[in-house]
């Protein structure tokens, strides 16, 4: 492990809302009526040596799937796009995928202003990632189904997103840092889900790209992904970030 630890790594911030932590395969027990993970792992998310996760007491340990259990620690966490996303990566990269888990469900977008939890923890969860080697290569960022819910939040999603970007960008010190968001797929409101779509959809700023969830299927929820469009949604971004950011990094 420590051999694992000290060597090139390659690191992935994840963060937003319940579909990046993951709820593929949460289902009721029929027993207590509450909420666990099925504990299926498909192909493309097994553990591999060279996938890590910063845990949240800030220590490196070898990924595997729930990889948000000890961040979005309120509700079930399953299978989430982050292992299916580092498999399809670390075949293309020297070293380690390291994955720094943020994402915790059902939170707004103004909740990942600068200067709420949400967003310093991310910072300084990012921040620490780095301090035995290794560089921040990308943000990945799924969220905005919570900001669906009035007309006010949807119309206000594009600025308060561009604002992130350019936040933690500063406060990461790194002002060419890729962004891969993906356009949500379902939303609180639907009325609203078209207008946060358009915002994400819509944003042009420097190495920002955004991958559509649109089509991909849901739970019987109609809000969360299921686990096969979660292995889907991993290897989308995975695609992304090889075709924008892997040859120029």
């Amino acid at each position: 492990m420590e051999e694992v630890a000290q060597s090139t790594k390659t690191i992935f911030v994840l963060a937003g809302q319940s579909n990046m932590s993951g709820r593929g395969g949460v289902i009721k027990d029929s027993h207590n009526n509450q909420k666990l993970w099925d504990r299926v792992v498909p192909l493309e998310c097994q553990p591999h040596p060279n996938i890590l996760r910063l845990s949240a007491k800030l220590k490196w340990e070898p990924a595997s799937e729930q990889i948000h259990a000890d961040i979005d620690t309120k509700k079930a966490c399953g299978v989430g796009p982050g292992m299916s996303f580092a498999n399809a990566v670390r075949e293309r990269i020297t070293g380690v995928v390291g994955l720094v888990p943020c994402a915790v469900g059902g939170t707004a977008i103004k909740e990942w202003a600068r200067g709420e939890e949400l967003y310093e923890n991310m910072v300084k969860r990012a921040k620490e990632s780095v301090k035995d080697g290794g560089e921040i290569k990308g943000l990945l960022w799924f969220q905005g189904e919570s900001d669906t819910s009035t007309q006010i939040e949807a119309d206000a999603y594009q600025g308060n997103m561009e604002k992130l970007i350019e936040n933690v960008r500063e406060d990461l010190g790194l002002p060419s840092l890729p962004i891969i968001q993906v356009a949500i797929a379902s939303g609180l409101d639907d009325n609203y889900m078209e207008k946060v779509r358009e915002a994400q959809l819509n944003i042009n700023l420097p190495n920002v790209v955004c991958v559509d969830a649109k089509g991909l299927d849901l739970k019987e929820d109609h809000l969360h992904l299921t686990t096969e469009s979660q292995v889907k949604l991993g290897n989308m971004l995975a695609d992304a970030y090889l075709k924008h950011f892997a040859a120029s990094q």
